[in-house]
């Protein structure tokens, strides 16, 4: 169950991070960190009473994956550059 929504949160941290990064420009980056968070758990196909458990045992992973994501959007950006 969670290699799966380990796959999905990988997948959506690149979203979010890109939204939020486009939705939120002016604003700190733990701000757009915490929109990000905010955007993965919203979108994981989980039931609402088992998403908090889940969330809470998977939160490093999702922090990673969010950190892995503005890793890869900022060298894209320092590409185009």
């Amino acid at each position: 169950m969670f290699k799966n929504l380990k796959t999905q949160i990988t997948e959506l941290a690149y979203s979010a991070v890109n939204i939020a990064e486009q939705s939120m420009d002016t604003k700190t980056g733990q701000d757009k960190k915490n929109l990000a968070i905010e955007y993965i758990v919203s979108m994981l196909p989980i039931l609402p009473p088992l998403k908090t458990v889940t969330v809470i045992l998977l939160s490093k992973f999702i922090d990673e994956a969010v950190e892995q994501a503005v890793k890869y959007l900022n060298a894209v950006k320092n590409k185009e550059a």
